[in-house]
């Protein structure tokens, strides 16, 4: 596998965090998520999930995808892929994402080929022509709001009654950019399905079902 080196810079930066650029983030170091994070069997939502990264739990990185947010992560005894944006390291004596624009995270790039996993590349291309827009509000407020404490993982499970129904009901799935994760922002484009005699909408989002508040379209509970 090709690995290179891959900076990302801001505008403007601190003295002691220009200093950190020489202290990257290599292969095997571990990082830490900041919600609960799928583990894919590959670099996008269309792929399996073969497990679930708990909310502050601890992985280790071999690398990024160049021109993606994506990262090849090991968990659990598992290797496999996960959203950078959600993934933390420590620069400057502060948490900062992985994968960001406005961060200077040194890390190793990764490349990927179908063919570590096995899935076929016309069907994987079939669901990937299908991904449209992108999660709102999703990976910036979210770090920001787990690093100051606010955020503690999944929200209060709902009643069974909703999970079940949600379950039985499902829709036709919609895959956009990004990670579906508890806080995000679902499109406008993504058309959201009732649940009766209830405040929440739903939607099967990146290969699983997820409960949206009306009014506002924010994911309030991933089923899984």
């Amino acid at each position: 596998m090709f690995m290179s080196n891959r900076t990302l810079t801001a505008p403007a930066l601190t003295a002691s965090a220009l200093a950190l650029l020489a202290a990257p983030v290599w292969a095997g170091a571990q990082v830490q998520a900041v919600t609960d994070l799928n583990l894919r069997a590959g670099p996008g939502p269309q792929h399996e999930i073969i497990g679930v990264i708990s909310a502050d739990g601890s992985v280790d990185l071999e690398g990024c995808l160049e021109e993606s947010n994506w990262c090849k992560v090991a968990y659990d005894g598992a290797d496999g892929w996960a959203y950078g944006e959600y993934l933390t390291t420590t620069l400057a004596d502060k948490y900062v994402p992985v994968v960001a624009k406005d961060n200077p995270v040194k890390f190793n790039t990764v490349t990927y080929t179908s063919t570590e996993t096995g899935e076929d590349d016309a069907a994987l291309g079939a669901v990937g022509g299908a991904i449209t827009g992108g999660l709102i509000a999703g990976p910036a407020g979210i770090v920001a709001g787990a690093i100051a404490g606010s955020l503690a993982g999944e929200a209060a499970v709902p009643d069974e009654k909703v999970v079940t129904y949600v379950r039985s009901n499902a829709t036709e799935p919609v895959y956009v950019q990004g990670e579906v994760v508890t806080g995000v922002m679902i499109p406008e484009e993504v058309q959201l399905t009732e649940v009766p005699d209830t405040n929440y909408r739903y939607v099967y989002l990146n290969g699983l079902p997820v409960l949206v508040e009306a009014d506002d379209r924010t994911v309030v509970y991933v089923v899984r």
